[in-house]
């Protein structure tokens, strides 16, 4: 099974020296980006969802093995809270035909102050198509319960294991592939620090674990403060191919 290691996006002014050489104009990061990582979560369609257009564009300019993980936008997740989410699922079934080979995982994150509501996420997930892996990432904790978990392996969708300041940390699996975000160690301060070796070893056997149970993994740092997000994918990766 494969282990997918990646960034919460590509596009940083404060990566530059670390990813790309200073200076570098934002329309050549994500070439750099594709030469050294195999996957990546886009983060830009939560704020706006992008043209078909865009989408062909990626489609054509990924290279061959790539996975492009997509955030839903927030007019599905926080706006309308997945409520009449039809015309937003038939959008992204359209795009996710237009990435074909280089799709990766369509990400759900729910707003804080959403409570549990399992009528709406089941009819939320009964209308995306079977062959649309999902993940969800459930910032409530009241949503954290076995009842939600079997809702969830009934659609094949996983649970977003979560690492970060505030946020449950629930080891569950509940789909073929395990979806892991790494929000940054910082106990205090959401998407602050840079994990430590020990702290990436520990997540490594982790990983190893859900592949040896037959799940790919998709992990994606979300410290990109600093650079932090980069230095930890690559540690991150260098352990697990050791």
């Amino acid at each position: 099974m494969t282990a997918w290691i990646g960034t919460s996006g590509w596009s940083y002014d404060h990566w530059d020296d670390v990813l790309y050489p200073a200076g570098t104009p934002p329309r050549h990061r994500l070439a750099y980006y594709v030469a050294e990582f195999r996957t990546v979560e886009l983060n830009a369609s939560f704020y706006r969802w992008p043209k078909s257009a865009t989408f062909a564009s990626w489609r054509r300019r990924l290279p061959e093995g790539f996975r492009l993980t997509v955030k839903a936008p927030r007019g599905l997740t926080h706006s309308k809270r997945l409520l009449h989410p039809d015309q937003w699922c038939r959008w992204i079934e359209r795009d996710w035909h237009t990435l074909y080979d280089r799709r990766g995982v369509l990400l759900v994150q729910l707003p804080p102050g959403m409570a549990r509501d399992d009528p709406r996420l089941d009819y939320f997930l009964a209308q995306l198509p079977w062959w649309v892996p999902v993940a969800v990432e459930f910032r409530h904790d009241s949503w954290v319960c076995d009842d939600v978990f079997a809702l969830l392996e009934r659609h094949r969708a996983a649970y977003v294991v979560m690492s970060g300041a505030g946020l449950p940390c629930v080891l569950r699996a509940t789909a073929p592939l395990v979806y892991l975000r790494l929000h940054g160690p910082d106990h205090d301060w959401l998407y602050g620090g840079s994990y430590s070796d020990a702290d990436l070893h520990w997540w490594g056997d982790r990983i190893r674990e859900w592949q040896s149970d037959g799940r790919d993994v998709y992990a994606y740092f979300n410290n990109d403060g600093g650079g932090n997000a980069v230095r930890n994918a690559r540690t991150l990766r260098a352990i697990l191919d050791r």
